[in-house]
């Protein structure tokens, strides 16, 4: 990652093609190995290596992409390679907030391609560490068990923080077609209509548990960048539950809540379910909101029946 903060480290503005480029001048790699393409075939794995150095460097919020493939160092950043200007990894990046809730995304401590070595290793051999074990990625079924986890968190992380910038009406929207694609509302003109306007900028309304409309759910959203939700919102929402004579409730934020908000709820009698940011996000890809598909992979394995002589 260094190499590539030293290259932003002059303050310009510089697109994702021209830092892997000169990051491959830098590594010496021939155009045979800048070639080298990943499993997929759809990537180059030196491109994909560079990705990933500038994805842990944005969430450490030492470097940020002013537009599409554009990116450039910030404040901190500069800081950052004043102080580090031969070493930066993991390590060094951790001591920033935000790259720590990055990294929790993750189960693993490093996972392939998510740095980039001064001397890029192009053997495609990486490990990863867990608490209990070591994973060798040269395991075919591990390598891709894992990668497919890393690509997942990272998707949930960056879907979570595109939901952050939204604005209120379309994080309403976006609560409202999640819903819908879970088989609450019945139809998304049903829902949209359920659904009462706010002026706090979170969604506030009545909607179908079912698609006969035979119970209701009372939803309540809260689109936070920063801090949790406290128990007295909780109470607030639960309150408003009474006033509409109903017995279930869903509140979805894209923060957190805190202990002492769901302690609160033991002690009510009323169904509610607390969705945070990161459940937000992991159903927002399970129900395809805000996310699409790009590649399939089959995994197929021998038949023994089809050899079978009688």
């Amino acid at each position: 990652m260094s190499p590539a903060l030293k290259i932003a480290s002059d303050g310009k503005e510089h697109g994702v093609r021209e830092i892997t480029e000169r990051l491959a001048v830098q590594a010496r790699l021939s155009e045979q190995e800048k070639a080298e393409l990943l499993p997929s075939g759809r990537r180059a794995k030196f491109a994909n290596r560079v990705g990933w150095a500038l994805t842990h460097l944005k969430k450490a919020k030492v470097l940020d992409s002013t537009e599409r493939g554009k990116w450039q160092i910030t404040q901190r950043g500069v800081k950052l390679f004043e102080e580090n200007p031969t070493g930066v990894d993991n390590d060094v990046l951790s001591q920033f907030p935000e790259f720590r809730e990055f990294k929790q995304w993750t189960t693993a401590e490093e996972t392939t391609g998510a740095g980039l070595p001064e001397d890029p290793d192009l053997t495609g051999t990486h490990t990863v560490e867990t608490p209990t074990r070591t994973y060798d990625l040269d395991i075919p079924r591990e390598a891709l068990e894992w990668n497919y986890k890393s690509l997942r968190d990272q998707l949930a992380s960056d879907l979570l923080e595109q939901t952050k910038k939204c604005s209120p009406s379309f994080f309403e929207r976006m609560v409202v077609a999640l819903l819908v694609a879970m088989g609450y509302g019945g139809s998304l003109k049903d829902a949209g209509r359920a659904i009462g306007r706010s002026g706090d900028g979170g969604v506030d309304g009545l909607i179908k548990q079912d698609k006969l409309g035979l119970d209701a759910v009372y939803i309540q959203a809260k689109r936070w960048d920063k801090g949790i939700v406290g128990s007295p919102e909780l109470q607030k929402f639960v309150g408003s539950l009474e006033g509409h004579h109903a017995t279930k409730g869903v509140f979805i934020t894209t923060s957190k809540f805190s202990e002492e908000a769901k302690r609160y709820l033991d002690k009510v009698n009323k169904k509610v379910v607390l969705v945070e940011g990161k459940q937000l996000a992991e159903l927002m890809i399970d129900y395809g909101i805000g996310a699409t598909e790009d590649t399939t992979y089959t995994v197929k394995k021998l038949d023994p029946d089809y050899f079978f002589e009688e």
